[in-house]
């Protein structure tokens, strides 16, 4: 019974993989969604995008991080479904776009459970775990925070 209810939890995540993946494809890739997704400025260049999950009070939400010389951008993987005030049914995508120059910390610690909380200027947390590649990920987001500082200095 507990074997079943198993299989059944890995296999929705895999179907979601599956379509993520073909909307990815069919979408020009990961470079072609973050353009279509955020405002990409002149020179900005994407270093990295990751498949993971952001930590949210509902739940974990799934989707791409993009890591960029200038932001960190989180996009849903699937839309967000929400009543509008006049009670109309909307959908939209979770997005989060963290400037790299607001960045005051990112917690590495927890490495082993693929996790990092990243926080900004207000002191706002925000924890994104489940990481597929997660060394690559942190690796970029450390080479992106250091790219910018090198641009405060220069300016």
């Amino acid at each position: 019974m507990i074997y079943h209810m198993l299989i059944a939890v890995r296999s929705v995540g895999l179907s979601d993989s599956i379509k993520f993946e073909a909307k990815k494809i069919k979408e020009g890739g990961k470079k072609n969604i973050f353009k279509q997704k955020f405002e990409v400025r002149e020179g900005e260049k994407l270093l990295k995008a990751s498949h993971c999950s952001l930590s949210t009070e509902a739940g974990p939400v799934a989707g791409l991080l993009f890591i960029s010389t200038e932001k960190v951008a989180f996009c849903s993987q699937r839309s967000v479904t929400f009543k509008s005030p006049d009670e109309l049914l909307e959908e939209t995508d979770r997005k989060i776009e963290i400037p790299i120059r607001n960045i005051r910390g990112v917690d590495l610690n927890e490495s082993q459970k693929k996790k990092m909380t990243i926080i900004i200027e207000d002191s706002s947390e925000f924890l994104f775990m489940d990481f597929l590649r997660y060394d690559k990920a942190r690796q970029n987001l450390e080479e992106a925070i250091l790219w910018q500082s090198c641009q405060a200095e220069r300016s």
